[in-house]
């Protein structure tokens, strides 16, 4: 069930002047500032990398376009910058290679998450911390441990760019805008994910595909990374709106329905460990984790995706 607000204190939106940093200047890290500064997401976007010269000529493109946009700051900082920032966007880290799994990412991403959490601890302890580095949900329960900030606080992109995918597709399938499609890609953000079908529909109208079409969607929708990775190295432009998305949702206190990676406790018997599923996010974050009442055989691919998850937090170094 969806619990409602306390009316006695509702949240609302600041007015104050805001600011998010992005921690990594690469493809997604650029991407997303660029997509924040396009949308005049914030008062001030804050381009942080290890390689300085990077940060200072991204944000300076950017800036060059300032008298067509609205009244967002861009600018290049360091870790400094972190202590008035509402929102931290940590997209540093190992890029996936053509042929790689975002589980072989793992080990190399944990050494620069430390490096990260270290610097951004002297300075801040409250900001929301949207982790969109890969592994993306194991990262997220690792920086969720190591920061010792509460769980609503820290959270992964997840699916919710798999569920972008898995909508668009619908929609070029069923030849339907892909914003009239309503449906889930939940689990891990990788190859155990798990699309929903039970609640799959356009406008509320449940969707009658056969096997094939099923599995022709979600395996493209699966896959799709690893497609576009192959041809040009990256993706950036989709997971930047997702990232925008997830930020409108903070900072507007929208209690919108994103389908991000958080901590599970009790969920169809599944505990401890970070998945994605909806919730609704306002400006503390995560406020409510959805029960999507998803089927029998759904559920056991959830836990199944959980036990991955697991596995793969035992070989973690320090707190588990």
């Amino acid at each position: 069930m969806l619990s409602p607000i306390s009316p006695l204190n509702p949240a609302q939106p600041s007015h104050l002047p805001t600011r998010i940093v992005v921690i990594g200047a690469g493809a997604v890290g650029a991407t997303t500032a660029f997509t924040l500064v396009l949308r005049s997401r914030s008062s001030e976007v804050v381009l942080i990398d290890l390689q300085k010269d990077l940060a200072r000529a991204q944000a300076l493109d950017m800036s060059h376009g300032s008298p067509f946009l609205g009244g967002t700051r861009v600018r290049a900082g360091d870790y400094a910058d972190c202590a008035a920032a509402d929102i931290i966007i940590l997209t540093a880290g190992a890029a996936q290679r053509p042929g790689e799994t975002r589980q072989d990412l793992l080990g190399r991403n944990v050494k620069i998450m430390d490096s990260v959490l270290e610097n951004i601890s002297q300075y801040n302890t409250d900001a929301i911390l949207l982790v969109a580095a890969n592994p993306v949900d194991v990262l997220s329960y690792y920086i969720w441990k190591k920061s010792g900030r509460p769980w609503q606080r820290v959270m992964g992109s997840g699916t919710l760019l798999d569920t972008a995918r898995f909508r668009y597709l619908m929609g070029q399938h069923l030849e339907v805008d892909p914003r009239s499609i309503h449906g889930h890609i939940v689990g891990e953000h990788g190859d155990s994910e798990i699309p929903v079908w039970s609640r799959t529909n356009v406008a509320g109208v449940p969707v009658h595909l056969d096997a094939q079409e099923k599995d022709d969607i979600f395996t493209h929708t699966r896959d799709a990374a690893y497609q576009i990775i192959a041809a040009k190295g990256s993706t950036s432009y989709a997971i930047a709106l997702v990232l925008d998305r997830i930020c409108a949702a903070i900072l507007h206190s929208e209690s919108s329905v994103l389908n991000v990676s958080t901590l599970l406790s009790n969920y169809h018997g599944i505990d401890d460990v970070y998945l994605s599923v909806p919730c609704v996010i306002d400006r503390d974050g995560v406020r409510q984790v959805l029960d999507l009442q998803p089927t029998t055989e759904e559920i056991v691919l959830l836990r199944n995706s959980a036990e991955l998850m697991k596995e793969r937090i035992r070989t973690l170094p320090g707190p588990s």
